[in-house]
């Protein structure tokens, strides 16, 4: 778990405002769930042979009660809960998004953290494959709205249950006849959720795993129905795709579409937006049951990915930096960049960096001054306040053009400096 820090903060802003943009133009309203849920809840909704329930979950009796809690993984299970509890469904569906931190204690690497962030959109009561593809063209127009590169979409059907029964058995059945190939992971899932194993990296199982029965030859007619409905939209829409067969995801709430798009630039941790259909998953966590679909991006690896690509954003300094020689002139300065600032503009005040040394400097102001980033100088001396002027001279010009101005037309100068 990291702490964020400025400048690097201002990145992962920059990213928030995208995405609220991006999701207000599509009538996606934001909600927020608690970061602590019962353990019951993911245990029932993501399954309990599944790495996140096994292996990573921060799972904790509470002591005042006895309850077990435990720090989401995933945020779409608390979603959904919430969606239960509140009778969100009553008048018909819902398009929602989140941004906040998930938790799951793994291997710390490049772009994974135990504290991780994650964006997330859900629509839930429909059942149209139009929604799928939305979703899908929702996270497509966001990259290029980030300018990210180099990022596919792969995508597959998981059908519905009793396709993937019909499967499961010829499945297990292929497996069987090759134990000696399987490492002890995929025997131990064998049974328990053979799905997974197609999703394995082991090199030593790729030939068995490209060799196994494909869950899209046990699809029925409405299920390749959905699945083509959304492959044609995103073809009308000039979303690319590559379809793969192999693409299980890691949750058991999962049927019909599922999705991901992958990068080959962040070595193993390709996978920097999943997601698919749940449509069962209001059901087991208590609600009437209703069909739902939804995405979640990981943060940290989408601003990694643009950091490899050299496109993410440095943080802009102030506009206007205000540099006072002596403190006598603070009721002036503070009157002037109120001003300034109920104007719209970002205004940095110079303040004493030490008792008993006064303001300091003009020379370690200008120093601060241009270490801030800020576009224009404000220049506060005593000769020009006695005439009702200050200075105004611009940092980045590569002259340092400067002239007085008098107080009343700081605001209007200032903006036109900018322009």
């Amino acid at each position: 778990m990291n702490d964020l820090l400025p400048p690097t903060s201002a990145q992962w802003e920059w990213l928030e405002d995208k995405v609220r943009g991006l999701m207000a133009r599509h009538a996606y309203r934001n909600l927020r769930t608690p970061i602590v849920e019962p353990t019951a809840l993911f245990v029932r909704g993501l399954g309990e042979v599944t790495d996140i329930v096994e292996k990573e979950m921060y799972s904790f009796e509470d002591r005042l009660n006895g309850e077990q809690l435990t720090l989401r993984p995933e945020a779409t299970a608390g979603v959904v809960r919430a969606v239960v509890e509140h009778n969100m469904l009553y008048d018909g569906g819902k398009r929602l998004y989140y941004m906040g931190p998930m938790f799951r204690h793994e291997r710390p690497q490049r772009g994974r953290y135990r504290q991780f962030h994650q964006i997330g959109a859900e629509a839930l009561g429909f059942p149209g494959a139009e929604v799928d593809a939305e979703l899908i063209v929702l996270a497509a127009t966001l990259w290029q709205e980030l300018g990210l590169q180099d990022v596919r979409l792969e995508l597959n059907s998981l059908g519905q249950p009793h396709e993937r029964a019909a499967h499961r058995i010829a499945l297990i059945a292929h497996l069987e006849q090759h134990l000696d190939v399987l490492d002890e992971e995929a025997k131990r899932r064998l049974h328990s959720n053979p799905l997974r194993i197609l999703d394995t990296k082991n090199p030593v199982m790729q030939a068995l795993v490209e060799a196994a029965p494909k869950l899209m030859d046990f699809l029925g007619e409405a299920s390749l129905a959905h699945f083509n409905a959304v492959r044609a939209i995103l073809d009308a829409s000039g979303v690319s795709y590559r379809i793969n067969p192999r693409l299980v995801r890691g949750m058991d709430y999962y049927n019909l579409t599922v999705f991901e798009f992958v990068t080959d630039r962040l070595g193993s941790q390709g996978t920097i937006c999943g997601g698919g259909r749940y449509d069962y998953l209001i059901e087991q966590v208590g609600g009437k049951s209703a069909p739902a679909v939804g995405w979640a991006l990981g943060v940290e690896r989408v601003l990694e990915l643009l950091k490899e690509q050299g496109t993410l954003p440095q943080a802009a300094g102030p506009d206007v930096y205000a540099i006072v020689p002596d403190a006598a002139a603070l009721p002036v300065v503070f009157q002037t960049i109120q001003a300034l600032r109920a104007q719209g503009l970002s205004v940095q005040m110079h303040a004493a960096q030490g008792t008993g040394e006064g303001m300091g400097s003009m020379k370690s102001q200008f120093k601060k001054a241009d270490a801030s980033g800020a576009q224009l100088a404000l220049i506060f001396g005593e000769d020009e306040l006695a005439q009702g002027e200050v200075t105004l001279k611009s940092l980045r010009d590569g002259v340092g053009t400067q002239a007085t101005v008098p107080l009343t037309d700081v605001a209007a100068r200032v903006a036109e400096k900018l322009a």
